[in-house]
């Protein structure tokens, strides 16, 4: 049986360098992993505990929770927006964060990366999404980081996966949470 790790990408934008750094995810999962991205960030609305009733969680948001709870880890990309998580996937840790305390995130281990235009490759939003993961009940990786800066010079026409270095990076923060999700399984 295979691992299946969750990838939400907290760019919507189509030619997005995380999004393209997920997809090389997606190629490089070792064997005994699955590396799924997630579609649909955009769909879900605005976490609000209003809608957010039993019975008639409006179905974006439903279906993100599904396929979060349906996964044995959970890795995030993220670009950074003025220094810090984008909406986006902020919203989405928010909705699976919920119901308090049994929420879809509820002791999965997680892993943040990501790429950004900056010097320091977005490290602020990872650290944004580090502590918000965590308090919605994620087992976070601190340990398993990757920070790539420049992206808009370095992935001008160079896909992630086709860049040597990163595709090594990468691979390992996947096969590391691969390991993590699977040792947590085997308990």
């Amino acid at each position: 049986m295979s691992v299946q790790i969750l990838a939400l990408v907290g760019s919507l934008r189509s030619g997005s360098h995380n999004r393209q750094l997920a997809e090389a995810a997606v190629k490089l999962a070792p064997e005994g992993a699955e590396v799924r991205l997630y579609e649909g960030l955009a769909d879900v609305p605005f976490y609000n505990e209003d809608i957010d009733v039993e019975g008639s969680v409006p179905a974006a948001a439903a279906r993100l929770r599904e396929a979060a709870g349906a996964a044995d880890a959970v890795l995030l990309f993220t670009p950074e927006y003025n220094g810090t998580i984008p909406a986006v996937l902020k919203n989405a840790i928010d909705w699976l964060s919920r119901p308090y305390g049994a929420g879809a995130l509820t002791a999965k281990p997680v892993a943040v990366v990501g790429t950004a235009f900056g010097q320091y490759g977005g490290v602020w939003a990872q650290d944004e999404a580090r502590k918000a993961v965590g308090i919605a009940g994620g087992k976070v990786l601190e340990d398993v980081k990757l920070s790539i800066p420049g992206s808009v010079t370095r992935f001008a026409e160079t896909h992630p996966a086709d860049d040597a270095e990163v595709a090594a990076q990468l691979a390992d923060v996947v096969a590391r949470l691969h390991g993590h999700a699977g040792t947590q399984a085997a308990a």
